[in-house]
Order: structure tokens, then C-alpha cells, then sequence
């Protein structure tokens, strides 16, 4: 079942981890690879190496059913690679500059107007090059922009993360992103109504990690999830990708906000208890299918 289209804009990447093991990440493509198995056939846009890491990006979307035409190839710069290190259970990131994902040319975008969902982070638009595309690819589109807030030190500025918040619709982010970009008063429903009113959002999401997370929509309506409490924990790199996905895949099939968060958190604590933010199985996916009637 596909709607609209989904377009997706930024990071693909490998997740490097303490034990030797690598798996393919960056929370746009996260997002991606999920709402794939999801059937939404996303429009995937980011920018790769010519090298081994790029070769296997490309046999892995390939392999998955995703289509490749936005993926465009560097011959400077490599194949995104970030060292990941798990501190108190909290995944921790070593971000490495000029990654070719930094590179990816508004010039070969595809000229189509593009309606739907518009996802982007901010992590990939941390360069100019990469930062002109995605505004070309606003200015062509139509619909909804979701804004997956990914603040990673020091790739971010104040500026310029409030400057992409007022061009979103919907967003998406931790409490500790939401303190950063605004003096919190203690009382997070207002700071949270506080925020949406600031970037005239239509919704807005926060994120608690073990805790669950908050949303409000245009109607100034708040609903609270969270996990259940014998959650089984291996590691939580992606954890707010798969929620992220899950409300794309909401606001595309039109469900009510309460069920769209219900189903994210849902979704999200079954990826917590597998190694990395992808899966390549899509028996994981299948309950999810069946139970949310997408095939």
C-alpha cells in the first residue's frame, strides 16, 4: 500500500561499534529503510563514495527493494563512517567532517515537483553543498516537511537549526535538543506549546529515551507514551529513527496522532532489542504489517 510519496533527504552512513561490527545507519536513511518495509517506497536522496562502503549502500538498498535513483556517487569524498561508543547504555558519536553525504549536488536532483512528505535531519545539511540541495528540493515541493532534529556537537548551530524549524510542519526531537534550542520553564506541555507557537508547527514530537515520548498537534492535543516497563534493552542506535519513521508512516495513512504514537513507540522498543538502527529481516517487520494492515 503506497499513498503519497515520501521523499527523504540526507545521511547514509556506517555505524562503527565497540566490538568490531558495523551496520548501516544515519538516521535519513534509518527512517528510509524502515518506511521500505513499511511500503511506502520512499525517494531516497543522499550522496555516496566510490568506494567498497558505497558499493555495499547501493547492494544493500538494491537487495531491500529500495530504488537507487537519488543515491548520487562521489569520487572525492568517502562514504559516511561514524565511531560509535556506548556510554551507560547511551550511544555516543564520533562524526567525521567532509563525508560525501556533506556533497550531495543540487544539480543532479531530479527535476519533478514533489508532493507528499518532505523528511530531512540536520546532521546532512551541516555543509553548503548539501545544504543548497535540500533548499532546492523545498522550493519544489509541495507538501508537508518533517524535520527529524539530530543535534551532534559540533555540527550544529542555533541560527541555522531555527532557520529549518520554521520551514517545517512537523518535528521531531529529544528533550535534551528541546532544552538547547529553548529556555525551558519546567513545565514541558507549555514549553512544548511554547515551541510549536515559535515555528508555527503543526506538530511536534519529544523524545524521553527510556521514558517514552510527548507529542502535541495543531489543536494543542497532548499525548503521552511510553515503554513497556520489561523492556528488553540490546542497544538503542536508532531508536528515534524507528519513531520517526513510524510517524511519517502515520501522518501518510492519515491515522489520528494517539495512534500514530502508540504504533511508533511500539515499533521503536521492538528495535531497541536488536543490534543497530537497520534490520535486514523483514520477519521482524511482519507482526507490524499484519497488525496495521499495510500489505
Amino acid at each position: 500500500m503506497t499513498n503519497k510519496p515520501i521523499t527523504v533527504f540526507g545521511e547514509v552512513l556506517f555505524d562503527h561499534f565497540p566490538d568490531g561490527s558495523c551496520v548501516l545507519g544515519g538516521a535519513p536513511f534509518n527512517a528510509a529503510w524502515h518506511l521500505q518495509a513499511f511500503a511506502q517506497a520512499p525517494r531516497f536522496i543522499s550522496r555516496i563514495g566510490r568506494d567498497p562502503l558505497g558499493d555495499a549502500i547501493e547492494a544493500a538498498m538494491r537487495a531491500w527493494g529500495m530504488a537507487v535513483s537519488g543515491l548520487q556517487r562521489d569520487s572525492e569524498h568517502p562514504t559516511g563512517s561514524v565511531q560509535v561508543m556506548i556510554d551507560d547504555g547511551e550511544p555516543r558519536y564520533a562524526i567525521l567532517p567532509a563525508q560525501a553525504y556533506d556533497f550531495i549536488a543540487a544539480d543532479e536532483l531530479a527535476v519533478e515537483i514533489h508532493d507528499g512528505l518532505l523528511y530531512h535531519g540536520t546532521l546532512a545539511v551541516r555543509h553548503e553543498v548539501s545544504r543548497r540541495a535540500l533548499a532546492v528540493l523545498k522550493a519544489r515541493h509541495r507538501g508537508k516537511i518533517f524535520l527529524d532534529v539530530n543535534l551532534r556537537a559540533p555540527w550544529w548551530k542555533k541560527d541555522d537549526v531555527r532557520r529549518l524549524l520554521d520551514d517545517a510542519d512537523w518535528v521531531k526531537l529529544n528533550h535534551h535538543e528541546l532544552a538547547a534550542l529553548q529556555p525551558l520553564s519546567g513545565d514541558i506541555k507549555a514549553d512544548m506549546r511554547a515551541f510549536q507557537r515559535a515555528h508555527d508547527l503543526e506538530g511536534l514530537v519529544v523524545t524521553y529515551g527510556d521514558q517514552g515520548a510527548l507529542a502535541v498537534d495543531a489543536a494543542g492535543n497532548h499525548v503521552n507514551v511510553v515503554p513497556a516497563p520489561a523492556l528488553q534493552v540490546l542497544d538503542t542506535v536508532g531508536a528515534g529513527d524507528a519513531f520517526a519513521a513510524v510517524l511519517l508512516l502515520g501522518l501518510n495513512m492519515g491515522w489520528n496522532i494517539k495512534l500514530t504514537m502508540e504504533r511508533a513507540q511500539c515499533f521503536a522498543s521492538a528495535l531497541v532489542g536488536r543490534r543497530g538502527a537497520t534490520v535486514q529481516d523483514i520477519g521482524f517487520y511482519q507482526p507490524f504489517i499484519e497488525a496495521w494492515a499495510l500489505n
